[in-house]
């Protein structure tokens, strides 16, 4: 995959794996700051004396959504970039679900699915991924997601062939059995 991709690129890609980040270590020092900065001291994340006593996982887990948290940065470290874009917005999500605990000192990368790439009015085009993070060494992933993001850009720079319904992966498939 190209490290940086033009919007019109961007239908073709549907359906797409954009990449595979970097592993990223989730030790006890990120864990206890993410606790601190969301007021969530929950035992089985901060105590790993008491974690490891009286829960299944053998010690201290991260939270769930400090794995989700790092979306961004894993998003940032392997998926092309648009070159038109002028700013990145988090849309939200349509789906997320945690399967497996992180146990602290796990690594953790993020694997994105582009699902779709609508463009809403002249100068944004909301891209949908799919997304799973991935815990080395484990079968099943941490968390699985469909993440929405929203890519600005100047109205300019808008293909003029491209309408607002292309590119999901909906649409692909429509136009495969005509």
């Amino acid at each position: 995959m190209p490290r940086s991709i033009c919007l019109s690129d961007l239908p073709s890609l549907v359906g797409t794996e954009l990449g595979i980040s970097d592993w990223i270590r989730v030790d006890q020092t990120m864990i206890d700051q993410f606790a601190d900065a969301t007021h969530d001291h929950q035992f089985i994340h901060v105590d790993p004396e008491r974690a490891k006593a009286e829960t299944p996982f053998g010690g201290t887990i991260a939270h769930g959504f400090l794995s989700l948290s790092l979306l961004s940065a894993m998003n940032y470290n392997c998926t092309p970039k648009i070159r038109e874009q002028q700013m990145g917005i988090n849309y939200g999500f349509g789906k997320i679900r945690f399967i497996a605990p992180v146990k602290s000192g796990a690594r953790v990368r993020g694997r994105f699915v582009l699902e779709s790439a609508r463009f809403r009015g002249s100068g944004k085009v909301m891209l949908t991924y799919t997304v799973s993070v991935e815990i080395e060494g484990e079968r099943k992933p941490a968390l699985t997601a469909e993440w929405l993001t929203i890519s600005q850009f100047d109205p300019k720079d808008r293909p003029k062939e491209l309408d607002q319904t292309t590119g999901s992966r909906a649409a692909s498939a429509k136009k495969a059995k005509t």
